[in-house]
């Protein structure tokens, strides 16, 4: 046969618009009446091909059959950046096509068109062609990670003691979810008719004290868990506010530091008298951590006077207990306005003599919400976090500037995807005028997808805890349902990432790694000092602009792991839209090999351990 003109030598042609094959003719068909041809079909040997953005190519076997002249195949529907190559064995009808993607393509699913032409006669066969995210792991630990490449942060949770929640553990005395959740320093926040100090009357009386709501929440916790809370002393009791409910700090000072010394005595130092009656805890478990006020920057105070406040409370506690230790700022770092640490960091951080802190500070915490409008599209949620890790480096940076605080460490001490709540009446506090609307992204597998991603983020900036606001509460902010205790899909997002990874006793290393597509999935490696590795890739595609609480895309990514060696075993850990929200997620076996191929079908998180 006649080579045509428009065949290369090498027998290899390769177009983006279209590829060309020839296929040999063919002089008879086996089946048919006469010898004579059958229709045209073109057959491919998949009906599915993963081709990596890193460049690897994927082959996909065409048959052509039915032809009596030389066939013409065209490719079409190739994606930005994948070239494809056909090449055609001499004297029959089959050939390849070697699909090549690039960092260019957009990691997805495309849907190629395969057509055979021979004479007057088409055929057509669809291809899927997966374009595969690459990441690749080394054996080195990635020292500009974490915490000189440790990833040392731990999850927690918190809880709001008040008169609409204060019956939780009266409803449901087991503590074992809880403790099974492993949180450590439980964040306790009393507000409302929780605040234990209702007047300060003179003569005083045993009914000025009343630690009944409180302690409700308090004791049970002091008995879960890591026995040890933080108790967040968020407001003032109420007749320590101005109008606006907010503490008259100018008038109420001398008094709020008495009260925030006597609860310490309460809890650790076998309690206080008022009033000719005892009020002692009835744990022996004492409160180590103390938080001092709630957002101040939205709740009433200028950064002055906060570091006035502080500075006056945290001398007088420690004369009660100097063993313990204390938060401070406790940020809302929400919006660019009063929410930035920019605009309150550099007040709290100046020199002692200059108006800065003089008192004890152990750490420093904020609170990260992605946003406080359920309006708000999954895309704009996602956005916001390279704005949570900014700040982070900024509570870093800042605290360098004084030899004294340079080693306090972040914690995020409050996260969810929706700070909103219905302000009464059914309407929104965030936003005037409109509805209350509860975010089911809170526990839906779109949380899934953000908890992991805000976790692998923060912990790579340094970050060293990260409390779920909060435990009992609805669909938005539960880990649990407060009504029936069940949990939540967050709750075993939760619990897995504490177990997964692990800050005590050793933080695992954070592994270096080179991954193709950073917009949608996100990816953590690390290894513990038993020699085991974790690898969590998170789905974070967005299927189209203006999803709210959608599916996601699905992605599918190729893990080279080959330069940690060899390991006896493999399992991965899903959670997403199919993960049973009663029994919790399931572990996979799966045959170990220098490159594992993991699959998302949308929103969620995959856990891929290799143990030795």
């Amino acid at each position: 046969m006649r080579v045509p003109r428009f065949l290369h030598r090498g027998g290899t042609l390769s177009w983006l618009g279209g590829i060309c094959l020839l296929a040999a003719a063919c002089s008879s068909s086996p089946g048919t009446p006469g010898g004579q041809p059958g229709p045209l079909k073109i057959s491919l040997s998949t009906s599915t091909v993963v081709a990596q953005q890193n460049g690897t190519p994927a082959m996909v076997a065409v048959t052509v059959t039915g032809n009596s002249s030389p066939a013409t195949v065209a490719v079409n529907g190739l994606p930005n950046g994948t070239t494809a190559q056909i090449t055609q064995p001499s004297g029959n009808t089959a050939g390849n096509i070697t699909l090549t993607g690039s960092a260019a393509t957009s990691a997805g699913m495309y849907t190629l068109n395969m057509t055979a032409t021979s004479g007057g006669s088409s055929n057509s066969q669809n291809l899927a062609l997966v374009v595969a995210v690459s990441a690749a792991v080394t054996a080195s630990v990635d020292t500009n990670q974490g915490v000189n490449g440790k990833l040392q942060q731990f999850m927690s949770t918190s809880f709001q003691p008040a008169e609409w929640d204060y019956q939780f553990f009266i409803s449901h005395p087991a503590t074992g979810p809880l403790s099974m959740l492993g949180p450590q320093h439980i964040r306790i926040q009393g507000v409302s008719q929780a605040v234990p100090m209702k007047a300060n009357s003179n003569p005083q009386q045993p009914t000025d004290w009343d630690f009944t709501i409180l302690d409700a929440i308090v004791q049970p916790i002091l008995s879960a868990a890591d026995h040890s809370p933080e108790f967040q002393i968020a407001v003032a009791p109420a007749f320590m506010d101005n109008a606006q409910g907010q503490l008259d700090i100018a008038n109420h000072l001398n008094e709020f530091v008495p009260y925030c010394a006597n609860l310490v005595r309460y809890y650790n130092t076998g309690g206080f008298a008022w009033g000719g009656q005892l009020f002692k805890s009835a744990s022996a478990n004492k409160i180590t951590w103390w938080g001092i006020f709630n957002e101040y920057n939205i709740n009433g105070l200028t950064a002055s006077q906060y570091v006035q406040l502080y500075n006056a409370v945290v001398p007088a506690m420690l004369a009660v207990d100097p063993t313990i230790k204390f938060s401070a700022l406790e940020l809302s770092d929400f919006d660019s306005g009063e929410g930035d640490p920019r605009n309150n960091l550099p007040t709290f951080v100046a020199a002692p003599n200059g108006g800065g802190v003089n008192a004890q500070v152990n750490i420093v915490s904020t609170h990260f919400y992605s946003s406080c409008n359920q309006k708000d599209s999954d895309a704009q949620l996602f956005s916001t976090i390279p704005g949570f890790v900014n700040d982070v480096n900024y509570f870093y940076q800042e605290f360098q500037t004084r030899a004294d605080l340079a080693g306090v460490p972040v914690w995020v001490t409050e996260n969810n995807v929706n700070a909103d709540f219905d302000a009464g009446n059914g309407m929104s506090a965030c936003n005037p005028g409109q509805k209350f609307v509860t975010d089911q992204r809170g526990s839906s597998a779109f949380f899934a997808a953000w908890r992991p991603f805000v976790f692998s983020q923060l912990g790579k900036a340094g970050n060293q805890a990260l409390f779920h606001w909060d435990y009992d509460a609805d669909q938005q902010f539960g880990e649990v349902d407060y009504n029936t205790g069940t949990s939540y899909l967050s709750y075993w997002v939760d619990l897995t990432l504490r177990q997964i990874f692990p800050s005590t006793p050793a933080p695992p290393d954070i592994l270096g790694l080179s991954v193709t597509d950073t917009s949608t999935v996100e990816i953590l490696a690390t290894k513990n000092s038993d020699g085991s590795a974790v690898v969590m890739i998170v789905d974070r595609a967005v299927h189209a602009a203006n999803d709210n609480n959608g599916t996601g895309d699905s992605r599918t990514v190729i893990v080279d792991v080959s330069a940690l060696g060899n390991f006896s075993s493999a399992t991965t850990l899903t959670i997403d839209a199919k993960t049973n929200v009663t029994n919790g997620p399931s572990q996979v076996a799966l045959a170990f090999s220098p490159q594992m191929t993991i699959v998302l079908g949308g929103y969620g998180v995959t856990f891929l351990t290799l143990k030795p």
